[in-house]
């Protein structure tokens, strides 16, 4: 029989790994076929991994296989603050939400570097605030500085190019917003505030209009100067400061209160039917629930009406998923990347800065595509 190949390894490395990735020890062992003593062994040395396994872990860790050779830990950020508020959850991530906090962590890194190449600036141009500015008064602000009338909100077709319109202008103020997948129970979004460029990440499983509250909530935190990861739903009472802030001021920027006021007096005898939820939904692209919590919050409808209604309207993220797969991989680059992120990498590709082979590895996108992208992208 072939002698198995055992490698040597530091046992802090292999622990470490482990542990950055969000897996247990028995979940390790399961993935490896082997039992839970066996790898706390190699965790304290007793032991060295074979080579199979390090293979094995390198695809389900996502991580080169030289990580396992390592003479210690590299030093990382710490992972954003945990708002989400789950019962005995805190700073507990599932694996895909790790992975996803990673992959932006790369992306912010990367950014920064290609942007330093061609004399792009990474600050954010916005005024950092604070948690006695008023919320609302800053949501109508911002909404001047967009340029977001009632009446341009009500032009756009739907809640995609209203999104699309949103992360436009944030880029432009040099916050880089990038759309990755994660389970919904676990993370709607986060910010990374700590470096430059300042990013935000939204949850591609999330329904569009959910999706459009947590792109501004987490504006909220970089506005605040705070790493954050968060559920952001305007349905649930918070008690925690920052998260009521953010919550305010993402309610308030996309339907501020003297549109509320008007449409809810118009509607008054008949808020909570389906087709006046209907019509303000796709009126103002914005989600049934965050209407109804308006009208509970403004005394248009009882704490009991707001409920009753409210459960008609739970989030559908099988339908979000399918539709998210079923798109071709060149938009798909662009949802999730954004267009100054591809446009960072493709001037860096056209001054030199990058090979071909780099641009398509920094967009995760085949050759046959990168063409399509650059066009969609504007570039």
């Amino acid at each position: 029989m072939p002698r198995t190949l055992r490698i040597e390894v530091e046992s802090g490395v292999f622990s470490w790994l482990r542990e950055r990735c969000g897996w247990s020890v028995d979940e390790v062992a399961k993935r490896l076929r082997t039992s839970p003593e066996i790898v706390a062994a190699i965790e304290t040395g007793e032991r060295n991994p074979t080579l199979r396994q390090l293979k094995e872990l390198s695809k389900a860790y996502k991580v080169p296989l030289a990580s396992f050779l390592l003479t210690e830990p590299i030093p990382e950020p710490p992972l954003p603050k945990d708002y989400r508020m789950l019962p005995d959850r805190e700073d507990v991530f599932d694996k895909k939400t790790i992975l996803a906090i990673r992959k932006a962590r790369s992306l912010q890194e990367v950014g920064d570097e290609l942007s330093n190449n061609i004399g792009y600036s990474t600050v954010p141009t916005v005024s950092k605030t604070d948690l006695g500015d008023d919320p609302e008064k800053l949501a109508e602000r911002y909404r001047k500085d967009f340029r977001l009338t009632e009446k341009r909100q009500k032009k756009f077709k739907n809640s995609y190019e209203f999104f699309r319109h949103l992360r436009d202008k944030l880029e432009d103020m040099n916050i880089l917003v990038f759309q990755l997948s994660m389970p919904v129970e676990d993370a709607r979004g986060f910010a990374l505030t700590d470096k430059f460029p300042n990013i935000i990440v939204i949850n591609t499983k999330d329904s569009i209009e959910a999706r459009l509250f947590s792109l501004m909530h987490e504006f909220g935190h970089v506005l605040l100067g705070k790493t954050a990861i968060d559920i952001p739903d305007v349905r649930i009472s918070v008690r925690n400061d920052v998260e009521q802030w953010c919550n305010t001021f993402s309610s308030r920027f996309l339907l501020p209160k003297k549109f509320a006021e008007k449409i809810f007096d118009e509607y008054r005898e008949n808020l909570t039917n389906t087709s006046t939820l209907n019509s303000l939904s796709s009126r103002y692209k914005v989600s049934k629930a965050m209407l109804l919590f308006n009208m509970y919050k403004m005394s248009f409808i009882s704490k009991g009406e707001f409920e009753e209604t409210l459960d008609r309207y739970k989030p559908s993220e099988e339908k979000e998923r399918k539709r998210m797969g079923g798109i071709p991989q060149d938009r798909k680059c662009i949802n999730e990347m954004g267009n100054k992120y591809v446009s960072i990498v493709a001037n860096n590709y056209e001054n030199n800065h990058i090979t071909y082979s780099d641009a398509l590895k920094h967009l995760s996108i085949k050759s046959k595509n990168f063409e399509k992208v650059l066009t969609k992208a504007g570039k």
